[in-house]
């Protein structure tokens, strides 16, 4: 009896790799075996980057908080403990819209933030 070598499984699962692959550069985007790499290698690097993305995003996010509050005579950390101790409830992500889009705004955070400064 002759040996069955998985002929639609097969090339299924190759035209799934393919397809991933589409758009590589090189025999990454026409060969099998370099493409399966290729692509085990994106995945990873994507599943890691998902990750690694809010980091970046929180890391920015106190970067802008920080420079702003330095323009209104604070450091990060007395603003944000400012802040907290007296109950505002924003987080990184909507105190760093704030400090890149509305200045006025900020200014009056800060201000709020000193007030606890002083106090504590």
């Amino acid at each position: 009896m002759p040996r069955a070598r998985g002929g639609n499984k097969r090339k299924e699962s190759r035209k799934k790799i393919m397809a991933l692959a589409k758009g590589y550069k090189g025999k990454r985007g026409t060969s099998h075996r370099i493409a399966k790499q290729a692509v085990m290698k994106a995945l990873r690097n994507s599943y890691i980057d998902r990750r690694r993305r809010k980091r970046d995003f929180r890391r920015l996010w106190i970067t802008r908080i920080s420079a702003a509050a330095k323009l209104n005579g604070l450091s990060y950390s007395a603003f944000i403990g400012g802040l907290e101790r007296r109950g505002v409830g924003l987080n990184r992500k909507m105190l760093a819209d704030i400090a890149v889009r509305d200045e006025r705004t900020f200014a009056a955070l800060a201000t709020i933030a000193k007030e606890e400064a002083v106090k504590g």
